[in-house]
């Protein structure tokens, strides 16, 4: 209750500052209560097009979603949900205003917010704001019109990369046809074309099964591990975001990784010393992922890259990396790569240097914890690298008192 309440003195505040705005463009527009006109995204769309659009499909969900109770009472045409309308009204009110007039409306009784609740609807409604799934079908229709300029082919990818953001929207993506269509667009000439389209997928299967399973049916993941090696350093960088994203506590999806020698690419990034940071820190975060995958599986030996020393090594030698992103992203890996049993002891002693690096991290972290600026990072880091060191030492003493 207290939440919904909260959520409608903001809603409320934002009113208080677009309405009038909101009613100036009605009028502009020559818009009444039988307009036709709506807002929408994509400029290559004429105003009425939204409109007909929704009329011609004659279905309600178009513009909002009637099984959704808790969003019922707060749909404001086409807007699917409460927190729909706020992000859009945030976005389009100026901040220090809003503070002020937040301050105001606190004071304002249930009524009077009910009263503003029910003018925006009817504005809404007035102005006929496109719902999502009509949003989605406009930017796909865009990128389907091959008549259309490079420049709105990329506006209808930035929008779907914000639209697919919703786990509800990213399940419709396929039924709308937009998974072919993005899948398609990885393989544009233009970087950019690729980059954003990579972007989306990630964005879409992030912690969603179902759409996991359609990309990965659609064979997206063989092109996406070829733009993960790409010159153009933001494309190899959405690409890994997609692969991990992609295949995360995905079995199906890590098995097609290891056949389509995922891992030797990401070897191939982090023992490349010209190689973006951030392109290293988000491919060792997949190695941390993919290895407590195995463990929480059963811990069984897993894929044979694992247990290769060159690999392991690859892995280790990022702990000599003065960015301490980077250096407990790998520290993270190395943790759940020790916890393996297809692991040795001995080759991350002896061939990995291991017990080296730990140490050198120790010392570097020793002098970070004495700057106020780095203390709380620097002492946690220092947790983390006495957790791999103790787990290392186990794991020697283990191997040594009984050799497999």
């Amino acid at each position: 209750m207290r939440s919904t309440c909260l959520s409608l003195i903001l809603l409320a505040s934002i009113a208080t500052l677009i309405i009038l705005a909101a009613k100036a463009a009605v009028a502009a527009e020559g818009l009444n209560n039988s307009g036709s006109a709506g807002l929408y995204w994509s400029t290559a769309k004429e105003e009425g097009d939204l409109v007909r659009t929704a009329d011609a499909a004659g279905d309600s969900s178009l513009l909002w979603d009637d099984e959704d109770e808790d969003h019922r009472d707060f749909d404001a045409g086409g807007f699917s949900s409460l927190d729909g309308m706020l992000q859009w009204a945030i976005g389009h009110s100026d901040p220090s205003k809003l503070k002020e007039t937040a301050k105001d409306v606190q004071r304002w009784s249930p009524d009077e917010l009910k009263k503003r609740h029910v003018e925006i609807k009817e504005l809404m409604e007035k102005l006929k704001m496109p719902s999502d799934a009509q949003l989605m079908r406009i930017a796909i229709d865009d990128l389907n019109n091959s008549s259309l300029p490079l420049e709105d082919h990329l506006r209808a990818l930035e929008e779907l990369s914000l639209l697919v953001e919703p786990i509800d929207n990213a399940n419709d993506l396929h039924k709308l046809g937009g998974l072919v269509v993005v899948i398609r667009e990885l393989n544009h000439p233009d970087p950019e074309v690729r980059t954003i389209s990579a972007f989306i997928l990630g964005k879409a299967c992030q912690n969603n099964p179902f759409v996991q399973k359609q990309v990965l049916e659609l064979g997206a993941l063989a092109k996406l591990l070829k733009m993960a090696r790409s010159d153009f350093v933001e494309e190899a960088i959405k690409a890994v975001f997609a692969i991990s994203a992609l295949i995360r506590n995905n079995l199906s999806g890590q098995e097609l990784f290891y056949a389509e020698a995922g891992m030797l690419m990401i070897q191939d990034i982090l023992s490349n010393s010209s190689t973006d940071i951030r392109i290293q820190k988000k491919s060792v975060l997949l190695v941390a992922d993919l290895a407590e995958c195995q463990l929480e599986n059963g811990n069984n030996p897993g894929p044979p890259f694992f247990s290769d020393r060159f690999f392991l090594r690859s892995v280790v030698d990022l702990l000599a990396s003065v960015d301490l992103d980077l250096q407990e992203k790998a520290l993270c890996a190395v943790k759940n790569l020790l916890k393996l049993q297809s692991t040795e002891a001995l080759v991350f002693k002896e061939f990995c240097g291991l017990a080296a690096a730990l140490e050198k991290i120790r010392q570097q972290l020793q002098q970070l914890v004495k700057e106020e600026q780095h203390r709380e990072h620097a002492a946690d880091i220092e947790t983390l690298r006495g957790e791999v060191e103790q787990i290392f030492i186990g794991k020697l003493n283990r191997d040594t008192q009984f050799p497999t």
